[in-house]
C-alpha cells in the first residue's frame, strides 16, 4: 500500500521534469533546432496540423532552420503560420524552401528567457509539491482508516520528502544548466 502510494509519486514527478524539459526545449537559445518549430501548426486542407506533418524541417547552419513542405501550395501558409507564431521569426523563400534565419539575442532578450526559464521551473516545482501533498494526503488517509500504523504513516511522509527533495534538486540542475546556456555568447 505505502510502496503504491510512493511509486505512484515517484513516476507523476518524473512525468513533471519530462514536462520540464519539454517546456525548456521551446525556449530558444541561440542555436537553430527543428524543435523552435514545434508548437507552430498549419492550415493544411481546413485542418491545423503540426508544421513537422507538412514539411521536412532541418538543420542548414547553427542559425538557419530549412523547412521544405510536402507540397509546393503549403509554402505561402507555412510563411504565414511562422510569422503569427510569437517566435519574432522572419522566413524566407525561394519559391520551394523556406529559410528561417534566427536572430542573435539581445541581452535585454535573454535575461527576460532566464524569467521565463525560471517561471517554468517555479512551476515545476510547484506541481512537484502538489504531488508530495497529494501522496501524504493519501497516507493520511490510509492512517485514518487503520490501515497503517503511525510509524509507517511518519517513514512514508519521510521517503516522499525524500522523493520530493530529490526531484526539487533535479529542477535546480535542469534551470542551471538552461541559464547558462541562454547567458553564454
Amino acid at each position: 500500500m505505502i510502496n503504491d502510494i510512493q511509486q505512484d509519486a515517484a513516476t507523476r514527478m518524473a512525468k513533471s521534469i519530462e514536462a520540464l524539459k519539454h517546456e525548456f526545449s521551446k525556449i530558444r537559445t541561440g542555436r537553430a533546432h527543428p524543435s523552435l518549430l514545434d508548437q507552430v501548426s498549419v492550415s493544411y486542407y481546413g485542418t491545423e496540423s503540426a508544421l513537422s506533418q507538412v514539411a521536412n524541417i532541418a538543420v542548414e547552419d547553427s542559425r538557419t532552420l530549412s523547412i521544405t513542405p510536402w507540397e509546393k501550395t503549403m509554402v505561402q501558409a507555412i510563411e504565414k503560420a511562422i510569422l503569427k507564431s510569437d517566435l519574432g521569426l522572419n522566413p524566407s523563400n525561394n519559391g520551394t524552401v523556406i529559410r528561417v534565419p534566427l536572430p542573435a539575442l539581445t541581452e535585454e532578450r535573454r535575461r527576460s528567457l532566464v524569467k521565463l526559464v525560471k517561471q517554468e521551473a517555479e512551476n515545476g516545482r510547484v506541481a512537484i509539491r502538489n504531488i508530495r501533498r497529494d501522496a501524504n494526503s493519501e497516507i493520511k488517509e490510509s492512517l485514518k482508516e487503520k490501515l497503517i500504523s503511525e510509524d509507517e504513516a511518519r517513514s512514508a511522509e519521510e521517503k516522499i520528502q525524500k522523493l520530493t527533495d530529490q526531484y526539487i534538486k533535479d529542477v535546480e540542475k535542469l534551470l542551471e544548466a538552461k541559464e547558462a546556456d541562454l547567458l553564454s555568447l
